[in-house]
């Protein structure tokens, strides 16, 4: 008997908002129930539920109970952030290939704008590590990340203007994408004026906060090829991080450079192809350096050279390596990064409209925390196993 092979047939998602009135549990219903008639299965069809959450949750049992999921036969509730957001794809694979689950849905719901937002995270002084963070102003993520971005600066000579066009170019695709929550025009002046958050992170350096969600739904490549819109495979996943995969980076080698030049490795490996042969590549960019460091640990371009990359037009949708086509993170919507995923999908079914890439068939998807990650490739139907 061949081996179960899973592959993504659904997805979903509400629509991307700064304030809401529904509750989290209603947006993950809204988004999960959207993905699974994507993927034209029904609510009986389903046996597994994933979500990750930081910050807030929408626990996978009650979002099973208000489903009316009637046998939940495998399911997980992590504790995780942005480095997860293909960890929990690959997570519902190996549900499914190991015969724990038959179709599964990964979600993620949270109010990251009238709720509880990530901007204003101030850790617990008893909180492990930030005990001794968090008293000298070294507690949120644009504190934290742009410890790392100021170092490539100092290492490299990779200048604000670079980190600009990363912002303007994925602004500029977002005006392109009808549920991308800033669509007005973005430009190199604007970018430059902005007020600091934290330095050298200004205003537009710094990803969106969000209501909203997304999910996925995933089942074995057999079925998932009589699915309405046709398979998207998973080549391959890695999931991992350095020597001590947490903040605040103490001891780290280069804080130049990030976990993921290992994974990547990995990862190409695992799909046995190389970065050439990516299409369409779909960063996680909480933040716009994460985009240039990430172009350079991933292979595309050798250290200290991701800057002039950007600089020379090379992620826009014509460029060598398009990035974030939905504008990403930055000007999409803040959905811990599955919102990624979700655009990966459409363009590689290639139903992304005006951002369509032409000729995408391979797709990098990443998760990014800097001293840990997750990143997987995906593949449209001419991929199939």
């Amino acid at each position: 008997m061949p081996p179960r092979v899973a592959a993504i047939a659904g997805i979903g998602y509400t629509k991307y908002t700064r304030s809401t009135q529904a509750s989290l549990a209603g947006l993950a219903l809204e988004a999960s129930l959207n993905a699974v008639e994507d993927a034209g299965m029904s609510i009986r069809d389903i046996d597994g539920l994933v979500c990750y959450h930081q910050n807030d949750s929408v626990l996978v049992r009650d979002v099973s109970t208000s489903l009316g999921i009637k046998e939940l036969r495998w399911w997980s509730d992590i504790l995780a952030g942005g480095t997860f957001n293909c960890a929990v794809i690959a997570q519902a694979a190996m549900a499914i290939e190991s015969g724990l689950a038959n179709n599964v849905v990964v979600y993620r719901a949270l109010k990251g704008r009238s709720g509880k937002r990530m901007g204003r995270y101030r850790a617990s002084l008893a909180d492990g590590v930030h005990q001794f963070m968090t008293p000298f102003g070294f507690s949120t993520p644009a504190e934290i990340f742009g410890m790392t971005c100021r170092r490539h600066m100092h290492e490299y000579g990779t200048t604000r203007e670079q980190l600009g066009r990363v912002a303007v170019t994925e602004r500029l695709h977002a005006s392109l994408n009808d549920r991308a929550v800033m669509r007005q025009a973005l430009t190199m002046e604007e970018y430059l004026a902005g007020r600091i958050i934290a330095d050298p992170y200004t205003l537009f350096d710094c990803c969106q906060e969000t209501d909203g969600a997304c999910a996925v739904v995933l089942t074995s490549s057999e079925r998932a090829q009589s699915a309405p819109h046709g398979p998207v495979f998973i080549l391959g996943a890695v999931h991992g991080g350095g020597s001590v995969p947490r903040v605040p980076f103490d001891g780290w080698p280069d804080l130049s450079i990030s976990a993921f030049p290992r994974l990547a490795t990995e990862l190409f490996e695992r799909a046995r192809i190389a970065p050439s042969d990516v299409d369409v590549a779909l960063l996680y960019d909480a933040f716009t350096f994460e985009v240039i460091q990430q172009i350079e640990d991933f292979g595309f371009c050798e250290p200290g050279e991701g800057g002039p990359f950007v600089e020379d037009g090379n992620i826009a949708l014509t460029g060598r390596l398009p990035v974030n086509p939905h504008g990403g993170l930055l000007s999409e919507a803040y959905i811990h990064g599955l919102n990624h995923v979700i655009e990966a999908v459409q363009q590689l079914r290639s139903e992304a409209g005006s951002r369509q890439v032409r000729g995408a068939e391979v797709a990098l998807v990443t998760g990014f925390g800097f001293c840990a990650g997750s990143a997987m490739l995906l593949g449209g139907a001419s991929a199939a196993p």
